[in-house]
């Protein structure tokens, strides 16, 4: 998902790294590293614990957009939705204490998406540090298993230093979220010391005798599968990946939230293994007699709670794992063949093998693969006067060709993955954590890092009400989100699964909401609702139309609480279960 990465070329560029001759404060130091790492934009909520550097900030001003959030993890996750679309570090600036409790959350939506991201937390006076003084924490111990590293500043001269390694970290291997703490005083200490700029490291990539057993395997195989995942894909990774797998006739699924990964329209796409995946692929891929796992973890998400492939490798199905970090592979699933290397490098690889010549053998597997996908996307006669599956497929039709989009947590985001298709120019953006209160933070971050392109940010009622505030964030940057609000009054998935496990016996689930449409329009945005069929395209355009931030309600019917079944049928099945 990089649509202007660095790495597209396979190397990480490198930065000069200006020497300076005068000394600076520990501030400026940290703008000025922020700036020799190449960093354009920037996230913050202020605080006092590092006004040092916001000064530093001040005077970098021409070269890192710093854009004022209202939230920390809303701050957070629109580093992470930017680090996302451009294949570089997204950075989040917060304060000490509970501006670094509320980061954590997207700290952990970086981790978990493999996402690099560098967060600055301001820190308390050194001198303090274990008295517990007002918001101090133990930042090494907070976010150690979130976070791939988390260091603190106690010396002015070491900033370039580790501000650098804190960036290799958090693009290297596995990408992921670095944590940096840094006190006050230490932002203040004048010291004369030269900026690092990124190393210029050529990534992992896969060795000729390793693409030769990967293609001996794939020779051999009756009914492959690939599954594609991870972050940092280029552009060109993405044509380079596209073009083998339609050259072979493979079928090609993607991992969980990773629509952006694979052009959805084609028809070797089968559809995606994630959450509310569809039985008809999940079935198929335990059929499967090889799986080429491209860039994903396979994580849990992905493999059905760890049912869906041998852990142990036995049997029939054997599993091709293509990961840039070797203590990945592995780790759950032991393949037949492990190959490390970064996606981008495997794929530049890939593109010099020689092309496929003839039909696949496996070409009437790859169309039943495709026909369990296309009967998925078939929208059924739901009941009530808004056919929601209906209603996204004709807005389907009317996006631009390069349409950004945001994806919260919760039942609503199943709708979408089944009745939608992404194309190969389309981002989408979800929290593989399952984080609500994602998607509109993200489409703020998405929206000023690209801003001549569409943004559609999707959030259920719950969510959105524990970030919306960020619209405010959209109007005082000037840019022009379009959030969808599916109101069903409330917290579906929870409903779902108390409803199977306790039919009829709804307690904490019910949300009282306001009008999302009057909320918007009360900072001067555009509002609408929608409760019928062929509401939906023509608010979306007027929303478009009106150039102001925008949020669309639609009012789902709550009895359909699934794509699948409604309230009353998994209280059906809850009582069957019961007895």
């Amino acid at each position: 998902m990089a649509g202007e990465m660095s790495m597209m070329d396979g190397i990480t560029k490198s930065g000069t790294g200006a020497t300076t001759t005068e000394p600076r404060t520990g501030g400026q130091l940290l703008a000025d590293a922020l700036v020799a790492q190449g960093v354009t934009h920037a996230f913050c909520v202020p605080g006092e614990s590092y006004l040092d550097l916001l000064d530093g900030l001040y005077a970098n001003s021409d070269k890192i957009n710093l854009t004022t959030c209202r939230f920390e993890a809303g701050a957070v996750n629109m580093a992470e939705a930017h680090a996302k679309l451009t294949g570089r570090v997204g950075v989040a600036l917060v304060t000490r204490g509970p501006g670094a409790c509320h980061a954590a959350i997207g700290v952990h939506v970086a981790m978990q998406d493999s996402t690099p991201l560098v967060l600055i937390v301001g820190q308390i006076p050194f001198a303090e540090t274990d008295r517990e003084s007002f918001q101090e924490v133990d930042y090494r111990r907070m976010f150690g298993s979130v976070a791939k590293w988390v260091t603190q500043i106690d010396d002015a001269a070491r900033i370039p230093e580790l501000m650098a390694h804190a960036f290799d970290v958090a693009t290297s291997g596995r990408p992921g979220p670095v944590v940096v703490a840094i006190s006050e005083e230490m932002q203040k200490v004048r010291v004369k010391v030269p900026d690092i700029g990124p190393a210029e490291v050529a990534p992992a990539a896969p060795s000729p005798a390793a693409l030769q057993k990967m293609l001996s395997m794939l020779d051999a195989a009756e009914r492959p599968l690939v599954v594609l995942g991870g972050s940092r894909w280029s552009a060109e990774t993405r044509r380079i990946i596209r073009e083998f797998c339609v050259a072979r006739d493979l079928p090609v699924a993607v991992g969980f939230r990773r629509q952006s990964l694979y052009d959805c329209t084609l028809p070797n796409y089968a559809g995606d293994l994630g959450v509310g995946a569809d039985a008809g692929l999940v079935a198929k891929a335990k059929q499967a007699d090889l799986i080429l796992a491209l860039g994903t973890r396979i994580g849990e998400p992905v493999s059905q709670g760890y049912t869906l492939f041998d852990m142990a490798g036995q049997g029939g199905q054997k599993i091709v794992h293509v990961y840039p970090d070797q203590a990945e592979i592995g780790r759950v699933y032991r393949p037949a063949l492990g190959i490390t290397a970064e996606i981008n490098a495997f794929a530049e690889a890939l593109a010099q093998l020689p092309a496929a010549s003839g039909p696949a053998r496996w070409s009437a597997w790859t169309k039943e693969v495709h026909a369990a996908r296309a009967r998925q996307a078939e929208a059924p006669d739901y009941a009530g006067p808004l056919n929601l599956a209906r209603e996204l497929q004709a807005l389907e039709k009317v996006l631009p060709a390069d349409t950004i989009f945001t994806c919260d947590a919760g039942n609503f985001a199943t709708w979408p993955n089944r009745f939608m298709h992404m194309t190969e120019q389309q981002e989408f953006l979800g929290p593989t954590n399952g984080a609500m209160g994602y998607a509109v933070p993200a489409a703020i971050g998405a929206k000023i890092s690209f801003p001549g392109r569409t943004v559609i940010g999707l959030v259920g009622d719950g969510g959105f009400l524990m970030t919306g505030q960020e619209i405010a964030t959209a109007f005082q940057a000037e840019v022009a989100p379009i959030v969808i609000v599916f109101n069903n009054g409330m917290y579906g998935t929870i409903r779902m699964y108390q409803e199977r496990a306790y039919p009829g016996r709804v307690s904490g689930t019910k949300l009282t909401n306001p009008d999302f449409a009057k909320f918007v329009e009360s900072f001067g945005g555009h509002g609408e609702t929608v409760e019928k069929d062929g509401e939906l395209v023509p608010a979306f355009q007027r929303a478009v139309a009106s150039g102001k931030p925008a949020v669309i309600e639609v009012r789902v019917n709550p009895e359909q609480v699934t794509h699948r079944a409604t309230i009353e049928d998994l209280r059906a099945q809850g009582n069957v279960k019961k007895h």
